[in-house]
């Protein structure tokens, strides 16, 4: 099948900019989590001066700040990354340096009024040239925060595959970006899942209330959560962040949008591969086809002045469109051969593509009124349409057509004032997340019934027709934030700051769509075993869920400069939030009275307490207790910022997704109905299921016949409820390290320790009539058929989901400067982590409790090394590469081979045969040819995977049933892109 995009054809890739060009897009100005500080201390004749005023101006927009030195010592706050050329006039002498501040860091710059400026390092910050500013950035060493800078020249000149600014995060030990089966893209940071990350953009955060994936638009999806050309730079700070960052308990990712400057500039890039462009995966090669494969993207920005010094504006717009390979690769060791010839024709080669598309838009203007007053206006749209759920088990006609749509808007004003610094916030957001199936119609799902397995799951060959999924998703409200900084009080830099959210959420789930019936190939193929469908009930629901949901925030922040050597950060954060879906639901009478009755969900022996879960709209509270201590240091041994021990300890709250809350309220409203066919000789084909056995007639093809074998009151349906003493997850993080500068080399040691706690699960509430889970003497085999009548399984949500690492961190980083003309960063992790269930996964139906999940190896890899290199070659080339290895990450699978019986299996782990993980080596070269007159054009081709190694997402995880092992089990059945992979990239400034 064809998929037909909504929108025209587009393409990627803005390369490198000159530093001209890079600089006239200049940083927006900075919240408080991205602004930079420059402080010291003014000296005249060998002393403090007693009074002194410090100035700051950009030299790309004109932005000025002015303050008054305390006692000879200066600090200038909430600074946009940029430019900045300093000056200090103390006692009728005058000094002046230009220095680069890089986002959220704190550089240290003594001036010597009236002589020569002092030449000992800065911490944070570059001397350059007012005239030709270079952008040249180091890392700063006297912070507690574990930090990577990801800088302008990294993101424009590194070899990168798609066009998200986040692929370069994993230059920070212990963080991975990590691409899915399908292409799709997401941060994590250690052995926690990505719904514990957080983005800040200018300073506001990108948070998901609802979906995975931690910033919204990122659960499942190949698009990019911002344009990469509208981005001036970011940092990842992966432990000890200071108390303003909030809804996160793993990476703080903090980034800076670009603004218009005083000139007018522009860009346009486009980059494009192919099919031809590309190696065959391993599966086309013994296809002997090759699936046509596009990627393609482009985009433009411009910007400039609309009063010289006062204010600008910044447009950027990127597209791509993607045709990506996907591979049939049919369950329980079947071939296409074996399928009926209808699915034969469907499946062809086995070789399929699935289509995507995105427009990502992004404007900014600016304003600035006097010195003290700055206004900054900014929106965001993304528009996405993607063709998933094919490949694999499933055939083209089966995909799903998702759809993932977002606004967010940013009104910000910023008010200084001598030490202070106030920034306020207003910010509208609006996300959209909507898959349905592509096919409209009922399922033909065939399956093997060889060993009696569940008709749907485990025992599925092939799937066709009209999908499963329908979902319709999102969050919209709007959010004030203020921040205030003072920095009056010699040695301190105070902050605090509030923050309100007004946030609808919504949750529409329909699964099944359409109906699913099953096959078995070793019976009829005319004639289903097994159909499973959903229904809304009349006067109850539709499958719908929504939530006023109110957010709060308050934090307080010291950074105490104790000495010339010992600082410590020292902040104190608080969150609460009300989510009255959660609050105010009431459990409907029936399952209540249902639950109460149950002699074996109420036995001693079930562990459960009901009324844990019997909520009567009064007797949930919203969690109280997310107290987030946040403590570091850095001690300078010699007050020279080249040998620097720094250290932390915190608690850091997420939240629970909504996604999550609202399966009480959908699952309850458009159940699930599970009937079973009776084959031709009459009997039933799971007899031990429970679940109702009727006879067949061709007229339950009409999907209006086939709603008469529902329950119009639910009665049967699955009931999901949740724990009224909901608790918030959070991780406790520790670290202790050291960092060098070594002439131009910085380098980072640093041990770490991170412990998650109350992660979201949900458990499997059946129980047997003695109130146990398992059967006497085994210790497998949930109690599926056990619920509790009139209904069916009962699912519980809970916290108690762990994990813990320890961590070692190794980085060094020779910063690019235009000077040397070449850069180097190498980051090394080696983690030992484990976790009680497979991440990210939340349901846990297997065991009893989340205690007896026990401890497995954490799916990370032991050991990761991400080395990165610029160079500028001969007759004007910029060369680049990128090197990313791992050890081979554990695999989950449930073991049912050795074990003592047949069906008393077990949870176990493996590793697939060989000893790499992951790995790629990326090349690209660039060059520029300047026309005249500003206007120049660049080439650029990237080798992506140069040596073609081959890298797989997915493997046969089935071992095969008892005393019957499963000769494919451990076997590569998807291959990651790319294979080796040519690029080519063109594009102009001006």
């Amino acid at each position: 099948m064809k998929y037909q995009s909504r929108f025209p054809r587009p393409t990627p890739h803005l390369l490198s900019c000159a530093l001209a060009s890079c600089l006239a897009f200049a940083p927006a100005a900075m919240a408080q989590s991205t602004g930079a500080t420059v402080r010291g201390q003014v000296i005249v004749d060998s002393a403090p001066a007693t009074e002194a005023q410090v100035t700051a101006t950009n030299v790309a927009t004109g932005l000025t700040r002015r303050v008054q030195a305390v006692n000879g010592t200066y600090n200038v706050a909430g600074l946009p990354p940029g430019a900045y050329r300093i000056d200090a006039v103390a006692g009728g002498q005058t000094t002046t340096r230009t220095v680069t501040l890089q986002v959220g860091q704190t550089a240290t710059l003594d001036l010597s009024a009236g002589g020569v400026a002092e030449t000992g390092p800065v911490e944070g910050a570059t001397d350059i040239d007012a005239v030709t500013v270079t952008s040249e950035l180091v890392a700063e060493t006297k912070t507690s925060e574990i930090a990577t800078y990801v800088t302008n020249k990294q993101i424009e000149s590194l070899p990168q595959g798609t066009r998200n600014f986040l692929a370069f995060a994993d230059l920070a030990p212990g963080v991975a970006f990590e691409t899915g089966n399908e292409g799709s893209t997401r941060i994590k940071s250690g052995a926690q899942n990505a719904n514990g990350i957080n983005v800040y953009i200018d300073g506001v955060g990108q948070k998901d209330y609802v979906l995975r994936g931690g910033i919204s638009g990122q659960d499942s999806s190949r698009g990019n959560p911002f344009p990469q050309s509208a981005i001036g730079e970011y940092k990842v700070i992966t432990q000890n962040y200071k108390a303003e960052y909030d809804q996160l308990s793993s990476a703080a990712i903090v980034a800076t949008t670009r603004s218009g400057t005083n000139d007018f500039e522009g860009s346009f890039f486009w980059d494009y591969t192919s099919t031809d462009w590309r190696t065959p995966t391993v599966f086309e090669e013994r296809a002997d086809d090759k699936v046509q494969t596009k990627e393609e993207q482009y985009g433009a920005t411009f910007g400039g002045p609309i009063l010289r010094d006062r204010a600008h504006f910044f447009l950027s717009y990127e597209a791509k469109e993607y045709e990506s390979p996907r591979t049939l690769d049919p369950g329980r060791g079947y071939e296409i051969a074996d399928f009926p010839p209808a699915l034969q024709l469907e499946a062809g080669s086995g070789l399929f593509n699935a289509p995507f598309k995105e427009d990502l838009y992004f404007g900014k203007v600016d304003w600035l009124i006097g010195e003290n007053h700055y206004f900054e206006l900014s929106g965001k749209y993304r528009d996405e349409e993607e063709l998933t759920n094919t490949g694999g088990q499933n055939l083209p006609s089966y995909a799903t057509n998702k759809l993932n749509e977002e606004t967010r808007v940013d009104l910000r004003y910023q008010f200084t004032n001598g030490p202070w610094l106030n920034d306020a916030h207003l910010t509208f957001e609006d996300s959209k997340y909507n898959p349905s199936p592509f096919t409209s119609g009922i399922a033909y799902i065939l399956s093997d019934r060889s060993d009696n397995g569940d008709a749907d799951f485990n025992n599925v060959i092939v799937r066709s027709g009209g999908g499963s999924d329908f979902q319709d998703k999102g969050q919209k409200g709007w959010g004030f934030q203020d921040d205030l900084t003072y920095t009056g009080f010699q040695g301190h830099t105070l902050k605090m700051g509030i923050k309100y959210k007004d946030v609808d959420v919504n949750a529409t789930e329909r699964q099944p769509y359409y109906p699913q019936f099953t096959y078995d190939i070793e019976g009829s193929l005319t004639q289903p075993i097994h159909v499973r469908f959903g229904t809304a009930l009349p006067g109850v629901g539709d499958g719908s869920a929504s939530s006023a949901n109110k957010q709060y925030g308050i934090y307080f922040q010291d950074d105490w400069e104790v000495n010339d050597k010992l600082i410590l950060n020292l902040g104190l954060r608080y969150d609460y939030e009300e989510s009255p879906t959660f609050l105010d639901y009431v459990t409907p009478a029936d399952v209540a009275a249902a639950l109460r009755g149950s002699t074996a969900i109420n036995n001693p022996n079930s562990g459960i307490n009901v009324e844990r879960y019997i909520s009567n709209g009064n007797n949930r509270k919203a969690f109280k207790d997310a107290w987030q201590p946040r403590l570091g240091f850095s001690y300078d041994l010699n007050a020279d910022q080249q040998h620097v021990i720094y250290g932390g300890a915190g608690r850091a709250y997420d939240r629970n997704l909504f996604d999550w809350l609202q399966l009480e309220i959908t699952k309850s409203t458009f159940p699930t109905t599970d009937i079973d066919f009776r084959r031709a000789d009459g009997t039933c084909p799971r007899p031990a299921a429970g679940t109702p056995c009727v006879d067949w007639d061709p007229a339950y093809f009409d999907p209006a016949v086939l709603q008469t074998l529902a329950s119009q009151t639910g009665v049967g349906r699955e009931v999901f409820m949740l724990d009224n003493n909901l608790k918030t997850p959070y991780s406790d993080q520790f670290s202790l390290g050291m960092r060098n500068q070594i002439g131009d080399w910085l380098t980072d040691v640093t041990i770490s320790r991170v412990e998650s706690h109350d992660g979201f699960v949900f458990l499997l509430g059946n129980r047997l009539a003695d109130g146990s889970f398992f059967r006497p003497g085994f210790s497998w085999g949930p109690p599926w058929s056990q619920g509790f009548a009139p209904f069916g399984n009962l699912i519980l949500g809970t916290n108690g989901l762990e994990t813990k690492t320890n961590s070692l961190y190794l980085k060094a980083e020779k910063p690019y400067t235009a000077e040397s003309g070449w850069g180097v960063t190498i980051a090394y992790t080696y983690m030992d982590a484990q976790e009680m269930r497979e991440s990210p996964e939340v349901f846990s139906l297997d065991y009893p409790t989340v205690q007896a999940l026990g401890w497995h190896d954490a799916e990370v890899p032991d050991h990761r090394l991400v080395a990165t290199g610029i160079y500028d070659g001969p007759w004007g080339l910029t060369l680049s590469a990128k090197l990313t290895v791992t050890s081979q990450p554990p695999r989950y699978f449930t073991n049912c081979v050795n074990v003592d019986r047949a069906d008393n299996c077990f949870i176990d782990q493996y590793e697939p045969d060989g000893t790499w993980g992951y790995r790629q080596f990326d090349i690209a070269a660039m060059k520029e040819f300047d026309t005249g007159a500003g206007f120049r054009m660049w080439v650029r081709g990237d080798v992506l995977n140069v040596f073609d190694w081959a890298n797989y997402n997915s493997y046969e995880d089935f071992p095969g049933g008892f005393n019957n092992p499963n000769p494919r089990f451990g076997i590569p059945l998807a291959q990651a892109l790319p294979t080796r992979t040519f690029k080519l990239s063109l594009g102009f400034n001006f």
